[in-house]
């Protein structure tokens, strides 16, 4: 069973308690990266060639030609059929739902003239082509695919890479459909850190994007984080997380369920309870006994409760809003009977989720919002995928010659200041003169 780790803000230690339960110790393995970095430099100097060894030797494939990687059309639409006709329906509804949502994310140009007559803008231009890495195998993410893929379609990208390892051959067809319905233009049965060094790097007949997105084991968080720079990235993902708030009120058992959704992802998942009611924490902790032994991945659910999950008491709703902050959890369910107000006093969450009737498990596949999140603490200083993830923001300024003169001796003052006599000298050059 799973002996969950309980604390109290009354006791004098539980700020060291909180900061061993949050330590997750995610130091970096330098054999792991020196193991990836190999793999990119073969990708990055070898190519396809190399790009086809790492597949047939670690996904079991027996690929000859580059061209064998590229999944016919003819595959993915014959996936998208073969479903269960409900499970496409799912995939269908949740893909409109996402994309109801994503629309809404989108920046526009603007521009504007100040009193000289200057032009100060901002235009919003999409990313070209985008890579997205799909875990495969035995894991079937079909909610990945869509959670990636639909804001950079909404955002305007032109093409959409998608990559995942087909271990034996295999594939989902799950996973297809999703990439189907989502508008991916090219499917390539790669995986691992060769995957992403290709879609950085590009090869003869992998074309490199502009961006990568999509989770994946250490080996594809490793390569991007090797790779940021030469290619963008979304966020380097860390095990999954969510803290629930509650007030007492709500059924026991809804809320130990909540806490098994998030813990059965793996052996790492945290999942924490907060609440200033005693009586119902221990309650949830009965229904967690009860429940657990039902529970198909009931193993993987113990080890992360009792690695990492806790029961928190705290004194009031001000200790409970102080913890969360502290935390800054991928996931904060708000089970309360004022979820808005408390909600307004969270600065750091990745997504919350509002009230009694709103499960964590809605967000990761139909309700709307990303389930890309940032994890371990990155709440503090980012943010959820969205559409605004895949458009770039270039400045605009058009000065008339009014505004010129205004702003060359201000130019041309500063430039001294720092000893750049070229910038001062090519700002008076426009100060006072008409165009030619």
């Amino acid at each position: 069973m799973a002996a969950l780790y309980r604390l109290d803000t009354a006791e004098s230690d539980f700020s060291e308690r909180l900061a061993q339960l949050l330590d997750r110790g995610q130091e970096v393995d330098r054999e792991l990266v020196a193991r990836v970095q190999g793999i990119i430099d073969s990708v990055r100097h070898d190519g396809d060639a190399a790009v086809i060894d790492w597949t047939n030797r670690l996904d079991r494939r027996c690929v000859d030609t580059a061209e064998e990687l590229t999944l016919e059309r003819q595959e993915i639409v014959t996936a998208r059929e073969r479903i269960d006709p409900r499970e496409r329906e799912a995939l269908e509804a949740a893909a409109e739902r996402l994309r109801d949502y994503a629309r809404r994310q989108k920046l526009e140009s603007w521009s504007y003239h100040d009193a000289d007559g200057n032009l100060l803008g901002q235009q919003v231009t999409p990313l070209e082509r985008v890579g997205l890495y799909v875990p495969g195998g035995k894991a079937a993410y079909p909610s990945s695919v869509l959670m990636n893929a639909i804001p950079a379609r909404e955002a305007g990208v032109d093409e959409l890479v998608m990559v995942v390892p087909m271990p034996d051959g295999e594939v989902s067809d799950l996973v297809l459909a999703a990439a189907d319905i989502a508008g991916i233009d090219r499917i390539i049965s790669i995986g691992g850190a060769q995957a992403v060094a290709a879609l950085a790097y590009g090869t003869a007949s992998i074309p490199s994007v502009d961006k990568i997105v999509g989770p994946g084991n250490a080996y594809v968080a490793t390569a991007k984080r090797l790779l940021y720079g030469v290619v963008g990235i979304d966020l380097i993902a860390g095990p999954s997380e969510v803290l629930v708030i509650c007030d007492g009120a709500s059924d026991p058992e809804w809320i130990a369920l909540d806490l098994f959704a998030q813990a059965e992802h793996d052996e790492e998942a945290q999942a924490i309870l907060v609440s200033a009611d005693g009586a119902f924490l221990d309650a949830v902790a009965e229904a967690i006994e009860r429940l657990l032994p039902q529970q198909p991945r009931r193993e993987i659910i113990a080890a992360a409760l009792a690695g990492h999950g806790a029961l928190i008491r705290v004194r009031d709703d001000d200790e409970a809003i102080a913890v969360a902050n502290r935390v800054a959890p991928e996931h904060l369910e708000l089970a309360v009977e004022d979820p808005r107000a408390m909600a307004a006093r969270i600065r750091h969450a990745g997504a919350i989720f509002l009230g009694r009737h709103t499960p964590e498990a809605f967000g990761d596949y139909c309700a709307g919002p990303n389930h890309v999140l940032p994890t371990a603490g990155t709440a503090r200083f980012s943010s959820p995928l969205g559409v605004y993830d895949f458009q770039k923001r270039t400045t605009l300024l058009g000065c008339s010659a009014a505004g010129a003169a205004r702003l060359a001796p201000i130019a041309a003052t500063l430039a001294r200041g720092e000893q750049l006599a070229a910038h001062a000298a090519s700002a008076e050059a426009r100060g006072g003169k008409d165009e030619p």
